[in-house]
C-alpha cells in the first residue's frame, strides 16, 4: 500500500472517529446527536425494541435501518455487528441467539465501546462482547461467526475491499451476512455523491449498487441481494444488503458483471422518504 494511501485512509478513520466520539458523549449524557425527535436511528426499531434496551443505547442509534431484525438470526449462533457503537444492535442480536450463543460488537471509538459496554451491563446481557478494531481487520478467527450484520457503517469505511474479504474471513462456511447501509444509484459517480454530503454523514463513502454487488461476490460470497428501503437524498437509498459464504464442498460459479447483480428493485425515486431524514447530525445521511 502506498503512502499516500496509507495517509487518505488513516484521515478517514480520524473524520469518523471524531464524528461518532461526539455523538457517543452525547447519547451518554441522554442527547441524540441532533435531538430525539430528529434522528433516524431509533425510529427504525419497533417500540417494543426500544423499551426491552438502555435509553442511551437507543439514542446511540446512528443507522439506516435495523439489521438485528432482518438477519433472521437463531438460537445457540454466533454474531458480529460491524461498528457496534453504542450497541443497540449487539444486545437486540444477543437476545434472539439467546444464552447458547453470542454476540460481538466491534468498534474503533473508545467513547463508543465505553457507552456499549455501560449499556450491555445496564441490560444484564452476558453474552456479548465488545471488541475495539477497524472493521479492515477484525480481531476474530477465521470462520469464527455464523452472522455478520452491520448498521449503516461499511459506506465509512476507508477499504471497503479488505471489509468485504474480512466478512467473508471470520463467516464460518454456509455463514450469512445481513446488513444496512447507504447505496447510490448507478449512475452517481463518486464526486457527485460527495457533492450530496459527508464521509462521516454517511453518503460521500457510499457504495453504488454494482459496486456493493461485485465488491461482495469478488469477496467469495454469493447469493447477493440488495433492497432499497427507502431514499435519503437523491440518487442514494438506505438498503438491506444479504449474501452468503457458500458451504463447505459447495460449487458456486462466481457471477461477473451484469451477471453478479441485476437484483430486481424499485426505482429510488419512488421510495419514500422518512420525514426526518436529512436532519440527523446535520447531515443527510443516517448518521
Amino acid at each position: 500500500m502506498h503512502d499516500d494511501t496509507i495517509h487518505h485512509d488513516d484521515t478517514i478513520h480520524d473524520q469518523v472517529r471524531a464524528h461518532y466520539a461526539a455523538a457517543a458523549v452525547k447519547a451518554g449524557e441522554g442527547g441524540c446527536c441532533a435531538g430525539p425527535d430528529e434522528a433516524i436511528g431509533p425510529e427504525l426499531y419497533s417500540a417494543l425494541e426500544r423499551d426491552e434496551l438502555p435509553e442511551a443505547a437507543v439514542l446511540a442509534s446512528l443507522g439506516c435501518g435495523n439489521p438485528a431484525a432482518v438477519a433472521d438470526l437463531r438460537e445457540g449462533e454466533r454474531v458480529l455487528d460491524l461498528g457496534s457503537g453504542g450497541g443497540i444492535d449487539v444486545l437486540l442480536s444477543a437476545k434472539r441467539v439467546g444464552p447458547a450463543g453470542r454476540a460481538f460488537g466491534l468498534d474503533m471509538t473508545d467513547e463508543m465501546l465505553a457507552l456499549a459496554m455501560r449499556n450491555a451491563a445496564e441490560a444484564g446481557a452476558t453474552n456479548v462482547e465488545f471488541l475495539k478494531g477497524h472493521i479492515e481487520a477484525v480481531p476474530l478467527p477465521a470462520a469464527s461467526v455464523d452472522v455478520v450484520i452491520s448498521n449503516c457503517v461499511i459506506n465509512l469505511a476507508a477499504d471497503k475491499p479488505a471489509v468485504f474479504r474480512e466478512i467473508a474471513r471470520v463467516l464460518r462456511p454456509g455463514g450469512r451476512l445481513g446488513v444496512s447501509d447507504i447505496v447510490a444509484d448507478d449512475a452517481l459517480t463518486a464526486a457527485q455523491r460527495a457533492e450530496r454530503g459527508s464521509y462521516a454523514g454517511c453518503i460521500a463513502g457510499a457504495l453504488s449498487f454494482a459496486e456493493y454487488e461485485a465488491g461482495l461476490a469478488e469477496a467469495g460470497l454469493t447469493d447477493v441481494e440488495i433492497t432499497p428501503t427507502h431514499l435519503v437524498t437523491d440518487g442514494m437509498a438506505s438498503a438491506i444488503i444479504k449474501a452468503r459464504k457458500p458451504a463447505a464442498g459447495e460449487h458456486t460459479d462466481a457471477p461477473s458483471g451484469d451477471a453478479a447483480r441485476r437484483t430486481p428493485r424499485t426505482p429510488l425515486a419512488m421510495l419514500p422518504t422518512p420525514k426526518s431524514a436529512g436532519s440527523c447530525c446535520g447531515g443527510v445521511g443516517c448518521c
